[in-house]
């Protein structure tokens, strides 16, 4: 696969994504919720016959779809040690990380004001019972590595931070710098990875950031629906979390309870939960092995969103908006931005809903109105998409 057989109509992977009727709708949605290809429902059924056939017998499988995810996951993350927890939900796993954490001895937690929603009311509620919450500044995103390292102490438990933020998809660079800063200080570290997955790649390893925990997620970029989020851990990693599940404990169950301490899984088993529908493993799994069936790498993905968000941008700057109406965010280049376009709107909302009476699905976060193409659309239907955000911001009053 090239990027130039995307660009074009007919495009090259449309014929995949047919259930989803890439061809007939204008989804620019891509940063939340790319379609699925079809052979994700293959995986759905076949979820649904083993557990038919095999009942109970069925886990054997699913654990073995589970752990197909998982190394999709590292592929991407270009990561040969970590290891690979998997839940429903990113915010599941942010919370077993939490309670893992010496929040008596070191009560105090770095982040940004960038945050997602997850990370954001978590620690919000943490800090009504008294955790010290301290927030640097997203932007410029260019050197919020360097303003989470000088705010980490002796005191700081650990550093949260995004490797792309959710809001304007500005890429944080050099968090290799931050990981330095906990390892001299000892604290820990998690990176959100969710909207830097297979839109800007990403190696741990060459990010310097091997020592990091990573969170992360496949309901975006990666195509592979809900339910398909890890905690990546370090090797060797010794935390006790207080909000773990009875899998954390397969190796002991035949033990007698008693008096022992609270025993933990090993590898990914740590960090383990509970009993969980296995179908969004087996539809991730096909989904993993279509992306490398078709050389949907990280690196040509990241051709394809750079040559589409780009030119979405130039097709925004022909229209010219009135910019007390809507405005392109011009404070990073479009270099240094991920997978969508964000768009500055007060009228957000209603925009993206009268997009939708046009056939162009988008989104918005308060007043940004984001633009999120995927690798499955043409620049045909780019271009027609940002034509009908033109006749809708001219019937703005």
């Amino acid at each position: 696969m090239k990027p130039a057989d995307l660009y074009g109509t007919p495009n090259a992977l449309a014929s995949h994504y047919a259930r989803f009727r890439v061809n007939e709708r204008l989804l620019l949605t891509g940063h939340s919720h790319q379609a699925w290809p079809d052979c994700g429902l293959d995986g759905q059924v076949e979820a649904y016959t083993d557990a038919a056939e095999f009942a109970d017998e069925k886990w054997e499988r699913a654990f073995a779809k589970a752990t197909r995810v998982q190394s999709g996951f590292a592929h991407v993350l270009g990561d040969a040690d970590g290891v690979y927890t998997l839940a429903p939900s990113t915010h599941d796993l942010l919370v077993r990380w939490l309670s893992a954490l010496d929040l008596r001895r070191r009560p105090r937690l770095v982040t940004t004001d960038g945050e997602f929603h997850s990370v954001r009311r978590q620690l919000d509620r943490l800090a009504e019972e008294g955790i010290e919450v301290v927030r640097v500044p997203h932007r410029p995103a260019d050197q919020v590595a360097e303003r989470l390292a000088a705010a980490v102490d002796d005191k700081t438990a650990a550093v949260i931070a995004s490797a792309v933020f959710f809001t304007n998809a500005h890429i944080a660079p050099g968090l290799g710098l931050t990981m330095l800063a906990c390892e001299r200080a000892g604290a820990a570290m998690l990176v959100d990875v969710y909207h830097a997955l297979d839109a800007v790649p990403f190696s741990l390893v060459e990010q310097g950031l091997g020592g990091a925990f990573v969170v992360g997620g496949g309901y975006k970029y990666c195509q592979l629906g809900e339910g398909n989020c890890f905690l990546r851990c370090p090797p060797d990693v010794s935390l006790r979390p207080m909000v773990t599940g009875w899998f954390s404990e397969f190796d002991a169950l035949a033990e007698p309870v008693g008096s022992r301490r609270v025993p933990y899984g090993k590898g990914s088993g740590r960090f383990a939960g509970s009993t969980y529908d296995p179908t969004s493993h087996y539809r991730a799994a096909k989904v993993f092995d279509f992306f490398e069936a078709q050389g949907l790498t990280p690196t040509l993905l990241r051709e394809v969103s750079q040559h589409q968000v780009g030119r979405l941008a130039a097709a925004f700057d022909a229209l010219g908006a009135d910019p007390r109406k809507i405005r392109r965010d011009r404070s990073a280049a479009l270099v240094q931005v991920g997978g969508f376009l964000a768009l500055d709107a007060p009228a957000a909302s209603d925009i993206c809903r009268e997009l939708r009476k046009r056939g162009v699905l988008a989104d918005y976060r308060g007043e940004v109105l984001r633009l999120g193409p995927a690798p499955y659309l043409t620049d045909e239907q780019l271009d027609a998409a940002m034509t009908s955000l033109g006749a809708v911001i001219a019937s703005l009053s």
